[in-house]
């Protein structure tokens, strides 16, 4: 590593090496684009004096204009504010899914890496489990129960939220076994490290040494694996959505505009393009971001 190098900390190294992935960078952005416009959703509804349930039979499939920027649908409702509220809810659900599923896989990796033995071989066999099963049929099966079955009260079963916290919790329990993987394979190699050995010598607990020593240490491949999760949940909100499985109306999402869209695909073809253009960028721009970071993160003996 040259002398500048050998100046620089980690996080300058890895941003570094990330300003040189062009198309993470890129993605990025457009990310960060994608996020701000949709938290202004309310406020670009203020400004065009609608909301996104408000239904306007006589301006039926309007075309682009000052008050609609990208006309109104079947209802009449502007598309322009409903799909920055759908993109609030898609990327709630994904990067909110994505983050629980990291959390519980981080958890499982962690234990079963640092204790390894009897627990490694459960916790393992568990994960395998849940990687061999079907995912997409098991998701519909989850998603189609009926919450009312469930013993849920009535207000909550009824809620028009319960969709959307219901697709994050399905995500999540099926979902961590890639992080849960990655944390293991490291956790294996990191407990024979010097400075986790000291630890231990020194009487540190299990707990210590896991959350103060190791934990730290994992922040790359969790981040990574975590980041490139979210396209991948957003894709399987907007599959179950399109199913008419996942976010249910009157709560816009890109998955379920994309369905409400499916039968005017040719009459009014923008009203299928637009979501589903938003759906492939948001999912490509993850990737990207997600090997951009990998790239940035990895440990290398020169930066060249």
């Amino acid at each position: 590593m040259t002398g500048t190098h050998a100046n620089m900390g980690p996080a300058a190294i890895a941003w570094r090496r990330f300003r040189r992935h062009r198309l993470a960078l890129a993605s990025g952005l457009v990310l960060l684009g994608l996020s701000v416009l949709a938290a202004a959703a309310p406020l670009v509804g203020m400004l065009l004096g609608t909301a996104p349930d408000a239904v306007d039979l006589f301006s039926r499939f309007a075309p682009p204009s000052a008050a609609h920027p990208l006309g109104t649908d079947e209802l009449g409702r502007d598309v322009l504010v409903r799909l920055l509220y759908g993109g609030r809810v898609s990327l709630l659900v994904g990067i909110t899914a994505a983050l629980a599923a990291a959390v519980f896989g981080t958890a499982v990796g962690l234990l079963a890496g640092y204790h390894g033995g009897r627990l490694d071989a459960l916790l393992m066999r568990l994960t395998d489990s849940v990687i061999s099963l079907p995912l997409l049929p098991l998701l519909i099966v989850l998603a189609a129960v009926d919450p009312g079955k469930l013993g849920l009260p009535e207000g909550v079963a009824e809620s028009e939220s319960l969709s959307l916290y219901r697709i994050v919790v399905i995500v999540a329990l099926v979902g961590w076994t890639t992080v849960a993987r990655l944390v293991r394979a490291t956790a294996l190699s990191l407990r024979e490290r010097d400075f986790v050995l000291a630890a231990i010598a020194q009487g540190a607990g299990a707990a210590r040494v896991m959350l103060v020593h190791i934990l730290p240490n994992l922040a790359s491949p969790i981040i990574v694996a975590t980041t490139l999760s979210v396209g991948n949940v957003i894709l399987l909100e907007s599959v179950l959505s399109f199913l008419g499985l996942g976010i249910q109306p009157p709560v816009p999402s890109w998955g379920n505009l994309l369905t409400n869209a499916q039968e005017l695909i040719w009459t009014v073809p923008g009203l299928a393009l637009y979501p589903g253009a938003l759906i492939f960028v948001t999912v490509i721009a993850f990737n990207f971001l997600g090997d951009g970071l990998q790239d940035a993160m990895a440990s290398r003996p020169s930066d060249g």
